[in-house]
C-alpha cells in the first residue's frame, strides 16, 4: 500500500503543472481520478507526433506527452459547463480530500465550482489552484504559459551564451520547467495541508503561480540580485565565480570538467599534459583563474581537443577531477546507471501493449512507489467511477452519456 493510498484526489486540471502535480500523488499511493472533456479530453492528448506505438509498430492515439503525466489516474469524461455535469463533480468532491484545478482565475466559479463553493459539500477539503500568475495582483486574469513565465522570471536571462559570444541570445530550458516545479510545489503544499487537516480537520485552499516558483527556483541568482543589487548576466555553460567549470570540446563531442579547487585544477592539467599550467602564476588560484578566464579557457580547449570524450572521461576519472559526458537520449537509457536504478519502465496498455515510461524517482523503503495502472485511454473509467462513488445504476448512467453530460 503507498503512503497515501488514504487519499482521494479529484484532478480537474489539465496540460503539465496540475497533472505532473497529480501523479506524484497518484505514485504515492492516492487515488486520483482524471476528470476531461468528453469526446476531447486534456489538451496533451492531441500533442503529438510522437504517438505511443502498438504492438506491430503502427501510431495508437496516446501521445508522448499525455502519458509521461497520468499514470497511476482513472479517466472520467464529464461535461461541467451543464448543471448534470457540475452536480456530479460537487458529488465527487464531496468524496475527496483533494481537488487541484488549473483554470483561469475566477472560471470555475460560474459553475459552482470554484473552492467556496465545493467546501460547502466538504467543510476539510484541500484546494489547490495552479495558475499563471496566482488568483490576486495586476496579472492575476491573463493566462499563464510556461516559456513566457520562464522570460518574466528571469530565468531566459542568465540562461544561453554570453553577450560576447557570436549568435548569443537568451535561451529557454529545453523542457517546461516552471509548469514542472510548481507541479512540484504543489505536491509538497498539499502533502502540508493533508497533515495539518488530519491534525486539525481543517480544509484549505492552496494558491499556486507559475510566476512566483520561477522566480524562488532561481534560489542563489535571485539571492544574488537581492544582496548585491547586480544583475545577473548570461554565461553560457560557464560558472560565473569558479574556473574552469564548464563545456569543454573533444575530438569528438563535448563533455563538462567541474573543477573545484586548485587541487583538482592541477591534476586536470597534469592528466592532459600541460602541468605548467598550474604554476603559471595568472592561474594558481580560482580568483587568479576567474580573472584571467579568457586566456585560459583558450589553453584548455587546445587542451581538450587533443582526445576523445571517452577517453578524457577515463582519465579524468582516474585523477578525481569532476567531469561527465554529454549524453543524448539514447545514451541517457544506455547507460549501466541509468539501467541498473530501473529508470526505464513497462507497462501494460490497452490499446498500445507494452508502455514504455520514466519511472517515479522517489525510493520509499517502506511505501515503495508502485506502477498501479497505466495511463487511461480517454473515459476509460467513467462508468466505473459513476457506479462505485456516485452509486449510480447503468439505467442513470446510460442516462447521462445519451445528454453528452459523460
Amino acid at each position: 500500500m503507498g503512503a497515501l493510498s488514504h487519499i482521494r484526489v479529484l484532478d480537474l486540471s489539465r496540460v503539465l503543472a496540475g497533472p505532473w502535480c497529480a501523479q506524484n500523488l497518484a505514485d504515492l499511493g492516492a487515488d486520483v481520478i482524471k476528470v476531461e472533456r468528453p469526446g476531447v479530453g486534456d489538451d496533451t492528448r492531441h500533442w503529438g507526433p510522437p504517438f505511443v506505438k502498438d504492438a506491430k509498430g503502427h501510431d495508437t492515439a496516446e501521445t508522448a506527452y499525455f502519458i509521461c503525466i497520468n499514470r497511476n489516474k482513472r479517466s472520467i469524461t464529464v461535461d461541467i459547463s451543464k448543471p448534470e455535469g457540475q452536480e456530479i463533480i460537487r458529488q465527487l468532491a464531496k468524496e475527496s480530500d483533494v481537488v487541484i484545478e488549473n483554470y483561469k482565475v475566477g472560471d470555475l466559479a460560474k459553475y459552482g465550482l470554484d473552492y467556496e463553493s465545493l467546501k460547502k459539500v466538504k467543510s476539510d477539503l484541500i484546494y489547490c489552484s495552479i495558475t499563471g500568475f496566482g488568483q490576486d495582483g495586476p496579472y492575476a486574469h491573463r493566462p499563464g504559459y510556461d516559456f513566457i513565465i520562464q522570460g518574466m522570471g528571469g530565468f531566459m536571462s542568465v540562461t544561453g551564451e554570453a553577450d560576447d559570444f557570436p549568435g548569443a541570445s537568451p535561451q529557454k530550458a529545453g523542457v517546461a520547467i516552471a509548469d514542472i516545479f510548481t507541479g512540484m510545489y504543489a505536491s509538497t503544499a498539499i502533502l502540508a495541508a493533508v497533515v495539518h487537516r488530519d491534525q486539525t480537520g481543517q480544509g484549505q485552499y492552496i494558491d499556486m503561480a507559475l510566476l512566483d516558483t520561477q522566480i524562488a527556483v532561481m534560489a542563489n541568482v535571485s539571492s544574488a540580485y537581492l544582496c548585491s543589487d547586480k544583475v545577473p548576466r548570461r554565461w553560457g555553460n560557464a560558472s560565473p565565480i569558479i574556473v574552469p567549470y564548464q563545456t569543454f570540446p573533444t575530438s569528438d563531442g563535448w563533455m563538462i570538467v567541474a573543477v573545484g579547487n586548485d587541487g583538482q585544477f592541477k591534476h586536470l592539467v597534469t592528466a592532459g599534459g600541460e602541468a605548467h599550467l598550474a604554476e603559471n602564476p595568472l592561474y594558481v588560484n580560482n580568483p587568479l583563474r576567474v580573472e584571467n578566464r579568457k586566456s585560459l579557457i583558450s589553453l584548455l580547449e587546445v587542451m581538450t581537443r587533443r582526445k576523445t570524450k571517452a577517453e578524457w572521461i577515463s582519465l579524468l576519472e582516474a585523477a578525481n577531477v569532476p567531469c561527465g559526458p554529454i549524453n543524448n537520449f539514447e545514451e541517457v537509457f544506455d547507460n549501466e546507471q541509468v539501467k541498473a536504478r530501473g529508470v526505464q519502465i513497462d507497462v501494460p496498455h490497452p490499446t498500445a501493449g507494452n508502455m514504455k515510461l520514466v519511472g517515479s524517482p522517489m525510493r520509499l523503503s517502506e511505501t515503495p512507489v508502485e506502477v498501479r495502472m497505466a495511463p487511461p485511454t480517454l473515459g476509460q473509467h467513467t462508468h466505473e467511477i459513476l457506479k462505485e462513488r456516485l452509486s449510480l445504476d447503468p439505467q442513470a448512467i446510460a442516462s447521462l452519456q445519451e445528454k453528452g453530460i459523460i
